[in-house]
């Protein structure tokens, strides 16, 4: 074992074998998907595991404290010790002390972890109250400090929201601020920035140092972006297929990799242009003066008090085969956007499509539209009801639209799924039975299944790692080529955004602050809120 040889182990994993039982009818049987793993971590140490979906990443850091159903879960071998406790023999009353006080963690899909009916403040008052004992009015205190911490804007009114009324990156750091609150010995951070803008992000990864710093506290980091892991983690362990193929130095593991598959990781990086197209043509789109303004009402009466403009006047247009990216940070409207020119919030302002004004539309009269503009949303698993198989999620607009006989409906199903890298004989399965990357992709055939003229896509490689992630904008990229698609492409990723985007809108506080060519805005940012956004992108202030 090479990574942490030099210190004593804070917590350690040897030789960790972990599989999930299937039910058939006759047998059940074990699928093996993590094999023999070992690992160490010593105090204020941070180690990031890294690899493709499915590879073993989550699971593996998640059996740690039992997180995870057992059964199906089956611990087939092995040991995990902390600080010399062995945890597989633990009581689960042992494990209630030890979870979100020894040991937090944060989850890659805050939307799943938080509960939909319960207001922010009593998520985080839960955790302190249970764990330090506080009084009602310290543990408000304490939640309201560690909001800001995290860079909630306007924490005092955050506090009183549900889950649903904050913007992906807002949830993401309320599932930070919760698992920092009771300054852990160990985080187990699994994707914690996935859903973050860059600014922030870079903001939550220096926290999460500075915490180390202060409070010794371990790091157990697992991602898929390793620009990030050569930032934040001094040793790395690379996963395929549940196998510990490579570890050691961070530095030396990403610089100079030995395995074949580590170089395959490394070497995954997005790139490529997006396709040319006609910019003569008349636009598929156009949004004219475009405002989604939320009232807030005080008082007794409830009178509208003031409004939250989320979409404050913004215009744009797109042209068949063209790309325009959205990038801002979390809370700066861009998915509210998305959501205004697909009329699935109430806005003002003129939206056209090809050649029609559907701003005035009722849903009936929208339908034969909706079969041509798609959305892929930036929540896998919150976006895919759990009570459906594939082949009911991807063939629903089929269904829908009323398109092809139920032959013909099964095989483009099974074709959007051959598109975007997945078994078409996989149709029968859960949503549950994927990783989140395989999730996303389902996400993504659901939207080509229809064969749509304008995809706006809300983060739609965030939970993605980076070898899929790179196979997904290249398929864009074809499909784009291929079929004149329009994107409208809404991301924090500006290296994405670049590969895929001719046409890059910058949103701060609902309004443009600039608007213009991809080449341009890159080489030559004009507004200091775009040069921040680009710099920040390369993580250059961690």
């Amino acid at each position: 074992m090479t990574q942490n040889s030099g210190s004593p182990p804070l917590l350690e994993i040897r030789d960790l074998t972990l599989g999930f039982r299937a039910y058939s009818q006759k047998n059940p049987t074990v699928n093996t998907v993590v094999k023999g793993v070992n690992l160490r971590i010593g105090k204020g140490e941070t180690l990031a595991i890294v690899g493709e979906s499915g590879s073993g990443k989550s699971v593996t850091a998640l059996s740690v404290i039992k997180l995870l159903d057992s059964p199906p879960l089956v611990y087939e071998g092995g040991s995990v010790l902390w600080q010399g406790e062995e945890l597989l023999d633990a009581s689960e009353s042992r494990l209630r002390q030890i979870r979100g006080h020894d040991i937090s963690v944060i989850f890659q899909e805050p939307l799943t972890a938080l509960n939909p009916l319960h207001r922010i403040h009593r998520q985080i008052t839960e955790v302190i109250e249970r764990h330090q004992g506080l009084s009602k009015s310290a543990c408000e205190k304490k939640a309201l400090e560690w909001l800001q911490r995290v860079g909630i804007r306007n924490p005092e009114a955050k506090m009183q929201a549900y889950p649903h009324e904050l913007s992906g990156g807002e949830r993401q750091r309320v599932m930070i601020a919760m698992a920092l609150v009771n300054e852990p010995k160990l985080l187990i951070a699994d994707e914690p920035t996935t859903a973050l803008d860059v600014t922030i992000q870079a903001q939550i990864l220096k926290l999460i140092k500075d915490l180390q710093a202060q409070l010794g506290m371990a790091v157990l980091f697992i991602s898929h972006d390793l620009h990030i892991v050569k930032q934040v983690a001094e040793h790395v362990v690379v996963m395929e297929k549940g196998h510990v193929v490579e570890s050691g130095l961070t530095r030396d593991v990403l610089e100079t990799p030995q395995h074949p598959y580590s170089q395959k990781l490394v070497s995954a990086e997005p790139h490529g242009n997006p396709p040319g197209f006609d910019t003569t043509a008349t636009p598929l789109l156009q949004v004219d003066d475009l405002k989604c303004w939320f009232p807030v009402h005080k008082g007794l009466f409830k009178r509208v008090d003031h409004y939250v403009k989320a979409v404050d006047g913004i215009s744009l247009d797109i042209r068949p085969g063209e790309s325009v990216g959205i990038v801002g940070e979390s809370g700066s409207g861009k998915s509210t956007l998305g959501r205004s020119i697909l009329r699935l919030v109430e806005s003002r302002g003129g939206i056209t499509f090809k050649g029609h004004r559907i701003d005035g539309l009722d849903n009936q009269a929208l339908k034969p539209f909706r079969r041509d503009i798609q959305v892929v949303f930036q929540d896998p698993y919150g976006s895919l009801s759990p009570r459906m198989t594939v082949r009911e999620i991807v063939g629903e607009g089929l269904e829908i639209h009323q398109i092809g006989s139920a032959e013909e409906r099964v095989a483009r199903i099974a074709q959007a799924l051959a598109q975007v890298d997945l078994n078409p004989e996989w149709l029968d399965r859960y949503p549950n039975e994927f990783s989140g990357g395989q999730r996303q992709r389902i996400c993504i055939a659901r939207s080509l299944v229809l064969e749509p003229k304008l995809l706006i896509l809300d983060e739609p490689t965030s939970a993605l790692d980076r070898t899929i992630q790179q196979q997904v904008i290249e398929l864009l990229q074809r499909l784009q080529a291929e079929m004149g698609l329009s994107y409208l492409f809404i991301s924090h990723d500006l290296r994405v955004v670049r590969a895929l985007c001719h046409r890059v809108l910058v949103m701060r506080a609902g309004e443009v602050v600039e608007f213009g060519s991809a080449e341009a805005l890159y080489r030559a940012p004009e507004h200091p809120y775009t040069q921040e956004l680009l710099r920040t992108a390369m993580l250059e202030n961690i």
